[in-house]
């Protein structure tokens, strides 16, 4: 095989299990499809780059079951008896919108029905914690949305409360305090302790040092040009120089490849989708006027609209990841698969 034909492999192996039963699965040739949008010099260093950084940012089926069999031991939290830990948890699933919440509840449940014999759904009849589950956090505006309307609403006076996610920004700090405010504006003793596998750094103030996708420039690119004459304030731009702590990125020029590529991609869409919101920016979802949010964090129920738009917007793109909005049908594959797994 060419070196092209073993990245398309590659990286359909890694994403294989992605919408499993939901989308037709990834094959080399779905992969193929996606980046020969792309200009024929970059397609090659593009699926490298890609190859490299999707082995890192790739949350599979698999992989979220380890993270949550670890969560199930982790001393620091449980104590010495799991078991009598988890049953004494009042699980949480309040998510207002989606349905990655119920989704990572039955994946623990499952985990908690091995170990210990009984269900999420059995435990925390007299809580003496509470826990909030979830993949990911991004901006934090959904976890801060439906903490404080648990707070005002059903949370007792007194309570202990853990947030648990596989993958946190550093941004979302904002969000995180607000839930803190909510809870003293209510009158209401929550103390509040958040747990998370992998911290990314996006903040702007470490712009440099980031695990997001940040350009060192702009373009030359029309579509790039437009985007960027429209916007109130010049965008903050990275040094050159880091791959960020995380070393999601291969190198610095790896690295500055999918930020150019994928902005340009990102312009080039929002042209070609006109009904795309202002806050779909060409690099990623966010309310901020900025180029995007940038996230290369993906997971095997779905993509986050904070991704680059390169990634998740459907036709005329054809998107690696095919992205899905319905909260309900996704939940069904979901428990449709679930019920097949062997734990």
């Amino acid at each position: 095989m060419t070196t092209r034909e073993d990245l398309l492999a590659s990286i359909a192996a890694t994403i294989a299990d992605y919408r499993e039963g939901d989308v037709a699965a990834p094959t080399p040739e779905h992969v193929d499809l996606w980046i020969n949008q792309f200009d024929a010099s970059v397609q090659l260093p593009i699926l490298r780059e890609m190859d490299h950084v999707l082995k890192r940012t790739y949350f599979s089926r698999k992989g979220t079951r380890k993270f949550l069999a670890g969560l199930f031991q982790t001393k620091k939290l449980v104590g010495d008896d799991p078991c009598a830990f988890w049953n004494g948890v009042k699980f949480l699933d309040i998510q207002g919108g989606g349905a990655s919440q119920k989704e990572m509840l039955a994946l623990f449940s499952k985990v908690l029905e091995k170990q210990c014999g009984f269900a999420v759904a059995g435990c925390g009849a007299e809580p003496e914690a509470f826990l909030y589950l979830d993949d990911a956090i991004f901006t934090g505006n959904r976890v801060r949305r439906d903490l404080e309307a648990w707070i005002n609403e059903d949370a007792p006076e007194k309570a202990k409360l853990h947030v648990v996610v596989i993958a946190t920004h550093e941004g979302s700090y904002y969000s995180r305090n607000k839930v803190s405010e909510a809870a003293k504006a209510a009158g209401k003793k929550i103390g509040i302790t958040w747990w998370r596998a992998i911290n990314l750094e996006d903040r702007k103030k470490y712009t440099d040092t980031s695990d997001v996708l940040r350009p060192v420039a702009i373009p030359d690119d029309d579509a790039v040009r437009a985007y960027v004459d429209a916007m109130h304030y010049k965008p903050h731009l990275r040094n050159a120089g880091q791959v960020g702590g995380k070393g999601i990125f291969s190198s610095d020029a790896g690295r500055q490849l999918l930020e150019g590529e994928f902005l340009k991609a990102g312009a080039r869409i929002r042209q070609m989708c006109p009904n795309l919101g202002e806050s779909q920016r060409p690099l990623g979802h966010t309310s901020i006027e900025a180029l995007g949010f940038g996230s290369m964090i993906v997971t095997f129920r779905n993509c986050p609209n904070n991704a680059p738009l390169a990634l998740w917007v459907g036709a005329p793109w054809h998107p690696l990841f095919p992205r899905t909005t319905n909260s309900d049908t996704s939940m069904k594959r979901f428990m449709a698969m679930l019920a097949k797994d062997v734990f």
